[in-house]
């Protein structure tokens, strides 16, 4: 064992200089023997094992310099992740088949809402391209609090090392937290490449284009056990998918209010100090994985400013409503096509409202449960409006924020249909429109016990 502790005072004089005993000491009294570690490394018989480790590490301290987040480890853990268990290329024949069910999907949906569809071509993606087109946006909503957290883990890092002022061993002490943070992010986005059907699957969109989506693995893996033709399975996720497009396309406001909310939310996030030295210390220095780890045991501070209520309010809200107006608008779409669609419909409920890894993953990022908590109160709201108003006026509601139900409004959607239609007909919703569109709206009319018959958005 001599010979391995050897090889690690080698790796430790080409990180610490003069300081290596020190840190050899450091590494004692935190309860990692050098010993032990190259054994289980593999060096005490290989070598050869110690130039690569050497050069991994430069990598990483290269990478991370003048980063919060290790965002090209982000991006090749996410690919790593998401090829487990295969990742198998998208065949001409898989591509046509996908493709060619969600244009079928398209012609049903044009039956049910006068939204248009997507002009670009449907994808048809490999989980390594689902990652590699999605985690752009996956940084643009995660990285304000990804960066907060490498922050708080480098000073909680340098707080418990006590190790040195050398110029190597605070490059190293530095590039670990932007090393787990990247590590971090890139397990939540393979995760969710594990997951997701789409690019729509959390009622966020992950394409700053409209695109329709498929990932053919994770619809088949969804589809086994089932008792249900995989053409069905496949057509429903396709109109689900291509509702959420033809949504988010025809009211482009929308994307923007809740990536804007979600960067709001974000901003307010913080990282309970406390909690995250304790996860630090039972995870130990040594094992940026067991890092990782820790910080999804709840770091972040249990209470939210007054704003961030309000702003997972109107999240929470905004998500029941795209979730209710799609699960309305794909039934009636369906109805005289898919005869498993009772089955199908209550199934992708239920999956919604519980979650699956990847909104645990996102909640463990943020903070931020992206649950539609009011799923069924929004469907049955979107399918009485249907009745009411019909498809034309019932998707006008979607032209401005002001026109949607509020979190109070929907937990009580029945009296606000009530006051937003009453004696209403779909051409008079379509002239208070025009006429808020135009600057010329004088707000909601007033019902004889003096509410508005309309209310102003999420």
């Amino acid at each position: 064992m001599a010979d391995a502790e050897e090889q690690w005072m080698k790796l430790l004089r080409e990180l610490f200089g003069d300081d290596a005993e020190e840190a050899l000491d450091q590494m004692r009294h935190m309860g990692m023997d050098p010993s032990a570690l190259a054994q289980a490394s593999g060096m005490a018989n290989a070598p050869g094992m110690m130039d690569h480790m050497l050069s991994q590490i430069r990598a990483l301290m290269s990478q991370s310099q003048g980063e919060d987040v290790n965002w090209t480890l982000a991006h090749d853990v996410a690919r790593g992740v998401a090829a487990q268990g295969g990742d198998p290329m998208i065949s001409a024949a898989q591509a046509r088949e996908y493709r060619a069910a969600v244009t079928e999907a398209e012609l049903w949906l044009d039956a049910a809402t006068d939204f248009d569809p997507a002009r670009a071509q449907p994808a048809v993606w490999s989980r390594a391209e689902w990652v590699e087109a999605t985690l752009p946006k996956w940084r643009f909503l995660a990285g304000p609090v990804a960066s907060s957290v490498s922050l708080a883990l480098g000073g909680v890092l340098s707080d418990d090392s006590g190790m040195l002022d050398g110029p190597n061993a605070q490059g190293l002490i530095g590039s670990v937290s932007p090393t787990v943070c990247g590590m971090h992010m890139g397990q939540a986005a393979g995760a969710m490449a594990r997951e997701a059907f789409g690019a729509t699957d959390l009622g966020i969109p992950l394409l700053d284009e409209a695109r329709v989506v498929m990932v053919p693995q994770q619809v088949e893996e969804f589809a086994e056990g089932l008792d249900i033709d995989m053409a069905d399975v496949r057509l429903f996720l396709a109109l689900r998918e291509a509702a959420h497009v033809r949504l988010f396309a025809s009211a482009p406001w929308l994307p923007g209010q809740l990536h804007a909310a979600i960067e709001r939310y974000a901003r307010g996030v913080t990282v309970d100090l406390d909690a995250l030295d304790n996860a630090v210390r039972d995870a130990g220095m040594g094992d940026p994985a067991a890092l990782q780890k820790a910080l999804t045991t709840g770091i972040f501070a249990p209470t939210h400013t007054p704003e961030q209520v309000e702003t997972l309010a109107a999240i929470e809200t905004w998500l029941a409503l795209i979730e209710g107006w799609v699960d309305e608008v794909t039934a009636r779409a369906a109805a005289p096509h898919l005869s498993a669609l009772g089955p199908l419909r209550e199934m992708m409920r239920r999956r919604r409202a519980a979650g699956g890894p990847a909104e645990d993953t996102f909640s463990g990022l943020l903070g931020l449960t992206l649950r539609p908590r009011r799923l069924r109160d929004a469907a049955d709201m979107w399918a009485t409006l249907t009745d009411r108003l019909g498809t034309s006026a019932r998707d006008a509601l979607w032209r401005h924020p002001d026109l949607l139900p509020e979190a109070e409004n929907l937990a009580d959607w029945k009296t606000w249909v009530e006051r937003a239609t009453g004696e209403k007909r779909a051409d008079d919703i379509d002239r208070e429109i025009e006429a808020l569109l135009s600057g010329t709206w004088e707000g909601p009319d007033e019902g004889p016990d003096g509410e508005s018959d309309t209310t102003s958005g999420a």
